[in-house]
């Protein structure tokens, strides 16, 4: 079959659109999926959805892969080229899974379990946590913090997020503690080289993502967890608990890099939960010997 337009439409992604090196891998796997079925010589709409089943996909990766699609297709009728599948091409109902952001007691459980022999390590450790939770950005953004990114006269860092947009981060009196800490008596130690990278992984260089969820793997079967805390669980827990706090939604949309307010308002749902447990536990009225 091939795929028509394939330079151009990633061209445009990286160059036009400012995607992410990530995203754009993740749009050519679900091109190469698209292919892939079409060169079983099947055409229909319907079997695509069979065929990607087959291939162990999800509800939710299935929806992904139809909109990579149709953001594809939409290109390709914008070039001249038709794509008569597009107004079949419907993604799937996929229901809303909300967030499970981490507690502050699960934060301190992994904070007492990134401890190792080396000193330098360990201050590593805590502050990639510390990174984590108080900045609430995603791990891409983290370890591509640079020196230039942080200013210790304002407090803040800066952030590459999503689209190559910018967002300044305030740091709380906790997180700038243990960067000076950090900077002054473990970075040296560890860094190999002239990089300008914040954060240094084992090897002396600025660490990969994959790094990171080694770390937090490891981390977290030193802290009893039945299974390895996902990376995203601190942020849900950075934006849930801010929002708790009083913060309003859109102080919290511009911190987290959201593109669209809708995509933070599932934290509040997240919330009304919480408030809900709490009447649950405490209101009078909750308690079963209450005669009504």
């Amino acid at each position: 079959m091939g795929i028509p337009l394939w330079s151009d439409f990633f061209n445009d992604l990286s160059t036009l659109r400012g995607r992410s090196r990530n995203t754009v891998m993740a749009y050519r796997r679900d091109l190469e999926l698209w292919e892939k079925y079409f060169q079983t010589s099947r055409t229909d709409i319907p079997g695509f959805f069979e065929f990607m089943k087959k291939q162990g996909l999800s509800i939710r990766s299935q929806a992904r892969v139809i909109s990579s699609l149709r953001t594809y297709m939409k290109f390709c009728e914008r070039n001249g080229q038709a794509q008569p599948e597009l107004r079949d091409l419907r993604p799937p109902k996929v229901n809303a899974k909300l967030p499970r952001p981490i507690t502050p007691d699960e934060f301190q459980k992994l904070f007492l379990s990134c401890v190792v022999v080396e000193k330098e390590k360990v201050i590593r450790n805590q502050l990639t946590l510390l990174f984590l939770y108080g900045l609430g950005c995603r791990v891409s953004e983290m370890v591509a913090l640079d020196l230039k990114d942080f200013n210790p006269i304002e407090r803040w860092v800066k952030v590459l997020g999503k689209g190559q947009k910018e967002r300044l981060i305030p740091l709380s009196d906790t997180v700038v503690v243990a960067l000076d800490n950090y900077m002054k008596n473990a970075r040296p130690l560890l860094c190999k080289d002239n990089s300008q990278n914040i954060l240094v992984n084992d090897r002396g260089h600025r660490p990969s993502r994959v790094d990171v969820w080694r770390w937090l793997a490891a981390w977290s079967k030193t802290a009893g967890f039945s299974e390895p805390v996902h990376p995203h669980r601190f942020r849900h827990g950075y934006a849930t608990s801010l929002l708790e706090s009083g913060a309003d939604l859109r102080s919290i949309q511009m911190l987290l890099g959201h593109s669209s307010l809708q995509t933070t308002q599932v934290y509040t749902t997240v919330s009304t939960q919480t408030l809900k447990s709490v009447i649950d536990a405490k209101h009078p009225l909750s308690r079963p010997d209450i005669e009504t």
